[in-house]
């Protein structure tokens, strides 16, 4: 109990530090994404110490948690560092314009989205929400599945854009060879991992297909509208990444423990 508790002041802390940043504000709005690129390798180290532990559900099901952060990273890069054709934070230009000419203002100087509400939005609905599949797993599954439907949802809406624009937007890359692959595989994976599986996928991707609302809509009415200050629109985002380990608290793995045999990994 005790090395759970400093696990979550640790984890607390490491957040409050990015969204309270000490004076640092513009270097964490701008350059997030490489900070998330560059703690690969750190990451790595915990996927191994996890990997190298006996085949329980508590070393596999905190390994898979970690290997969905770290694609989830690997694909922030391409949307906003480098995209394929080599521009810096592509997707804030690229979907900006892409929300004004919808609304039918391509010249306008306004940017709905902001570097600042990109920055909450992925500290919020992906650091924050994958940290909390690795604190919480196994015995609360929850989490695990939330992020495994962020990466869906995304992965999908990514691939639905691009076959309705028939163009390339920053992060289909990932979101094809990794998100989607990615799901289906760990589907398979953990499908008899819980009695209540179904209801946790359902759950999960209900929570993901919310949170990609509550993104957008916050979204316009903050910065378009003008209805909601934009900081009231980053607290609705951080509680919605909170609220999963709030949800289906109960539902644990089969006896709380489940084979190693079917978690191998």
């Amino acid at each position: 109990m005790k090395n759970q508790n400093l696990l979550v002041a640790s984890i607390t802390l490491l957040f409050i530090m990015l969204w309270v940043p000490l004076g640092q504000c513009d270097f964490l709005v701008n350059h997030w994404m490489k900070i998330g690129t560059y703690s690969i390798p750190f990451i790595g180290i915990g996927l191994f110490a996890f990997r190298e532990k006996e085949l329980s559900p508590k070393s596999n099901l905190r390994f898979l948690s970690l290997l969905m952060l770290v694609a989830y990273v690997i694909h922030q890069f391409e949307e906003h560092w480098v995209d394929i054709y080599g521009n810096v934070y592509a997707f804030y230009t690229f979907n900006n314009n892409f929300i004004l000419t919808n609304l039918g203002e391509p010249n306008s100087a306004i940017r709905p989205l902001t570097r600042e509400s990109i920055f909450i939005i992925n500290t919020s609905l992906v650091w924050l929400i994958g940290t909390l599949a690795i604190l919480r797993s196994p015995k609360h599954l929850f989490p695990f599945f939330a992020m495994a439907g962020i990466i869906a949802v995304n992965g999908f809406v990514h691939i639905i854009a691009g076959v309705a624009t028939q163009a390339y937007n920053p992060g289909l890359l990932t979101s094809v060879l990794i998100f989607i692959p990615l799901y289906f595989w760990l589907a398979a994976k953990l499908r008899h991992s819980t009695e209540n599986y179904r209801r946790l996928v359902i759950g999960g991707l209900i929570w993901a297909i919310i949170a990609h609302v509550i993104m957008v809509a916050g979204l316009l009415a903050a910065n378009w509208f003008r209805i909601i200050p934009e900081f009231i629109y980053w607290v609705v985002l951080i509680v919605w990444s909170i609220l999963p380990i709030a949800i289906f608290r109960n539902h644990k793995n089969n006896n709380g423990i489940q084979s190693s045999r079917r978690l191998t990994v």
